[in-house]
């Protein structure tokens, strides 16, 4: 029961109900008052020392609360620091009020910079392991193994973006540099593929990892890769610039004995793929195998095939470029000892005395010889074909005018007429054209300081005794025209005295004036200027005159006949020294001032000179 009422009415137990009770207890027992002092005064003490114990802890834990607090604010400046924070939103601004509420205000604001330290942490650790394998895949490194340690002390964007704009500038120079890696790939495989080479063995033989069956971003991008990749592109395009050159040559090789040989075009086929690259630029050669080495040693077969049947053949082949050469003479009219050449050209083939290639080679630069001189004789070889070609039309014109027919409504007389106007205009600029042809010639030879030789004869002296023949020519026109007058005169004063007398008719020669055509290919081969009279060159050198006349001129008197019994005597001699023969490129030499033909020509038409012609005039010079 008195434990039950040392409780108050709450149920509560006190420090006054129990000093209540203890005093009861107390009284029962009969405790003095010393005791009872010395007792209460023990409670008391016991007492201040719980109160103590409690004080100090509470003080203890009001430290603690305040370092809490302290470093909690620590902390939040920390954090805003080194996370690049000046200020934050969630920074409490309350520093009043009791020491829970305030690390209540400050905890949410410690757990979002915690929270935002742990992902900067995180970022700057993601870019500072991509910035240190682009590093060591640029210095060719082996990858880090781990996390880069991350500076906790600068978490600031500032911080973190200059680490992400130096991990861009590395993302960029990988790329520039796989870039690089693939373009020298490339061309690796390019210039593998034209000179032959196998592709994986070359690149695998730089790096590994340049293999195609690897991904891209797997390849090496390492300094040394460029660097052996840089070289071994520039030893293929030497080996390729190399292999171009010789098979360049090798063509040409092949294009020179095709030539010498008339090798075919069918057989010249077969090796396209060898002359087609002849003249090509190393950058434009990219078809699949075409400098393999198997292209240039078969190319290399056939040069040495070739140039062992050219020995076999280098007689054929000398003579056809001595033939080439002596076309070139022939048509340029000057004249060469053929025989002697060839007889030359095999003897040193026998001999031996003479590489055949310096042999071709020097025939070869006396073809290009040839071909200058002949063009440089082009123009006035020109002209001498003009003037051979109107002095055989001043010739038909002269057969034409001697034609009594002439006007006569015959077949194809129309275009006689028209031939005739034309012949005439061209024979009144025979003057003109030689006068012409022979200031070219004289230009000519004082430009070379050689005598330009038709056919072996000086061309000048033949144009100076042309224009001596047609001088002494025309005199005697005008001679024959006052000697044929004085005849008229005379037959006059005959029929005068003795009356007229019928004289026989003579029969008339038809003869079409077309009939002199081709009179070119039948002339008479003599440029003999001892016909008819005329000045004559005779063995000495010197020129003697001769009396002139007609050989048809039959209608004179008995005593005027008579009187040129001499003459034609000398015209018969003159005839009979008539060169006989004229080699093959004279024979289409033209005459060039009219002949004479008996029975051709009837008085009207006076003075018939002999035609001279080059190639009677080569001859005649040559015999003196």
């Amino acid at each position: 029961m008195e434990a039950v009422e040392t409780e108050n009415h709450h149920g509560q137990i006190t420090c006054g109900s129990l000093l209540e009770q203890l005093q009861r207890i107390w009284d029962e027992v009969g405790e003095t008052d010393e005791e009872r002092d010395k007792m209460l005064l023990q409670l008391e003490q016991e007492c201040l020392d719980v109160y103590k114990r409690k004080v100090d802890r509470a003080v203890k834990s009001r430290a603690q609360l305040l370092q809490t607090l302290a470093d909690a604010r620590v902390e939040l400046t920390n954090l805003l620091s080194a996370l690049g924070e000046k200020t934050y939103v969630g920074n409490p601004e309350k520093t009043s009020g009791t020491i829970k509420e305030q690390l209540a205000a400050i905890a949410p604001a410690l757990e979002k910079l915690w929270k935002q330290k742990d992902d900067r942490i995180r970022e700057f650790s993601d870019v500072q392991s991509q910035i240190q394998k682009i590093c060591a895949e640029i210095t060719g490194a082996s990858e880090p193994v781990g996390s880069p340690a991350v500076d906790e002390s600068d978490l600031s964007t500032k911080k973190l973006n200059e680490f992400q704009a130096q991990l861009n500038d590395l993302q960029k120079e990988k790329s520039d540099r796989l870039h690089k890696v693939l373009d020298f790939v490339s061309t690796v495989h390019d210039l593998c593929a034209v000179l032959g080479v196998d592709f994986f063995t070359t690149v695998t033989e730089v790096h590994p990892s340049l293999n195609d069956s690897r991904g891209v971003q797997s390849k090496s991008i390492s300094d040394d890769t460029l660097s052996r990749l840089a070289k071994t592109v520039l030893a293929l395009k030497e080996d390729k610039k190399k292999r171009l050159q010789k098979l360049q040559e090798l063509a040409t090789q092949l294009i020179d004995l095709w030539n010498l040989m008339d090798t075919p075009a069918e057989e010249r086929s077969l090796f396209d793929h060898v002359t087609c690259n002849i003249s090509a630029p190393v950058d434009e050669v990219t078809v699949p195998g075409a400098l393999a080495i198997d292209i240039i040693e078969q190319a290399e077969e056939e040069v040495e095939r070739l140039d062992q049947l050219k020995a076999s053949r280098m007689k054929e082949i000398a003579l056809k470029r001595q033939a080439e050469l002596e076309e070139i003479f022939a048509h340029a009219h000057i004249e060469i000892d053929t025989e002697v050449a060839r007889e030359k050209i095999l003897s040193l083939i026998d001999s031996g005395s003479i590489e055949p290639t310096e042999l071709l080679a020097d025939m070869e630069n006396q073809i290009m010889k040839a071909k200058e001189e002949a063009a440089s004789r082009k123009d006035i070889l020109d002209k001498v074909e003009k003037w051979m070609s109107t002095c055989e039309e001043e010739s038909w014109l002269e057969d034409y005018n001697r034609d009594d027919n002439r006007y006569n409504a015959s077949r194809g007389a129309h275009l006689n007429l028209k031939r005739a106007e034309k012949a005439r205009i061209l024979v009144n600029k025979i003057p003109a054209l030689v006068d012409g042809l022979i200031a070219k010639t004289r230009a000519w030879e004082q430009d070379r300081g050689i005598t330009f030789s038709y056919d072996g004869v000086p061309l000048l002296a033949m144009l100076d005794e042309y224009v001596m023949l047609r001088h002494d020519r025309e005199e005697e026109k005008k001679r024959l025209k006052e000697q044929k007058k004085f005849h008229e005169q005379l037959n006059k004063e005959q029929d005068s005295v003795f009356g007229s007398t019928p004289s026989p008719r003579h029969p008339s020669t038809k003869k079409t004036a077309g009939q002199r055509a081709n009179a070119a290919a039948s002339r008479r081969l003599s440029l003999n200027v001892h016909q008819n009279g005329a000045k004559s060159v005779n063995r000495d050198g010197k020129r003697e005159s001769r009396p002139v006349a007609p050989l048809n001129f039959v209608a004179i008197s008995k005593e005027d006949a008579a009187s040129h019994v001499s003459v034609t005597d000398t015209l018969s001699k003159a005839n009979s020294i008539r060169p006989k023969h004229i080699r093959p490129r004279q024979a289409r030499a033209a005459s060039l001032v009219p002949s004479n033909r008996p029975g051709q020509c009837n008085c009207s038409h006076p003075a018939m000179m002999p035609r001279p012609n080059i190639a009677s005039y080569v001859t005649s010079r040559k015999r003196l």
